[in-house]
């Protein structure tokens, strides 16, 4: 199945970066189309965050160990061809030393999953996991989590137009948190652009809510770069300097930005991109705010599933600004 462009022009694409001007087009190209206005309201300004880690002439690298993918990603894959074994090697063969659960576990147990792992060298550092409908639900989710060896675990998708959802989502929320802690898990929150654009009234917005009622001593936030950078787009907030508005985003919440889904957006028609391919000044945030995990995502790959997944990681691998 072919997605999009090229295996040879992603990779090439990837691997050399878009220049400054080229970037800077991108950007105006965009703005003339939607219209340049202020950042958003309610998303303060703080100080830069200290400096992204370094290696050897003062140039930003990514550090390899935490590069992560998110296995939903390659779901075409891993339920067709060549399947979920053969596609974890190629993973591991691609050089990821980490990926981020989605999709259960293909037929194994917690236990034999991470066995699995061990063999190929990679570990399951962090997940996607809903809302557990029951304390039962919830005990199960954490005690696999631990025993896949897990740092993080993340609530991937909320939706409703309803303030009262939002706040019962938020006190279930740091229920769970509390418990995963427990557990020595992790518990995060994970951003689509409705958060930031969906109006509950008076300019209440879902982000406004859960920023200030997730607890900060146990809720972190995942921040999708992506969907992040669209709602400054679409909303126009931030046309203008989308990287701004999402270091403004991760700047102002309360909560720890811990972990970044890195996937790009093409310029043109605003779909997600494979990372390095599309507009997003992503060394520009990275610099910013470091984090502890750069996960690899792109829901619609532009070629195949792991080609994406040999871009992502060839990108950032080879990052340098």
């Amino acid at each position: 199945m072919c997605y999009g462009i090229s295996d040879d022009k992603a990779l090439a694409t990837a691997r050399a970066g878009l220049s400054p001007s080229r970037r800077a087009m991108l950007r105006g190209a965009a703005a003339g189309a939607l219209g340049a206005s202020a950042l958003a309201a309610g998303v303060a300004t703080a100080p830069a965050a200290s400096a992204a880690p370094r290696r050897g002439g003062g140039r930003l690298r990514v550090p390899r160990d935490r590069i992560s993918i998110q296995l939903y990603t390659v779901r075409d894959a891993l339920t067709g061809e060549p399947g979920f074994d053969d596609s974890l090697r190629h993973i591991a063969g691609a050089g990821y030393p980490r990926v981020e659960q989605a999709l259960g576990f293909f037929g194994r147990t917690a236990k034999e999953l991470r066995a699995f792992y061990r063999q190929l060298g990679i570990r399951a550092t962090s997940s996607h996991n809903d809302i557990s409908p029951d304390e039962e639900e919830l005990k199960t989710k954490l005690k696999d989590a631990r025993t896949l060896g897990q740092s993080f675990i993340n609530v991937p998708w909320l939706s409703s137009e309803d303030a009262d959802d939002w706040r019962r989502w938020a006190e279930q929320m740091n229920h769970e948190a509390a418990k995963a802690r427990r557990y020595g898990l992790r518990y995060g929150y994970h951003n689509h652009a409705h958060e930031f654009t969906t109006d509950l009234g008076g300019g209440l917005t879902p982000w406004s809510i859960l920023t200030s009622e997730l607890d900060p001593r146990l809720v972190h936030l995942e921040i999708d770069i992506y969907w992040a950078v669209t709602a400054a787009i679409e909303s126009g907030d931030g046309v203008d300097d989308p990287e701004r508005y999402t270091l403004d985003v991760i700047r102002s919440a309360p909560q720890r930005t811990l972990q970044y889904h890195v996937k790009d957006r093409d310029p043109e028609t605003g779909d997600m991109a494979d990372p390095g391919t599309g507009m997003i000044d992503f060394p520009r945030i990275f610099r910013a705010h470091p984090v502890r995990e750069y996960i690899v995502e792109n829901d619609t790959p532009d070629v195949t599933p792991l080609h994406t997944a040999d871009v992502g990681y060839a990108y950032l691998r080879d990052l340098s600004c």
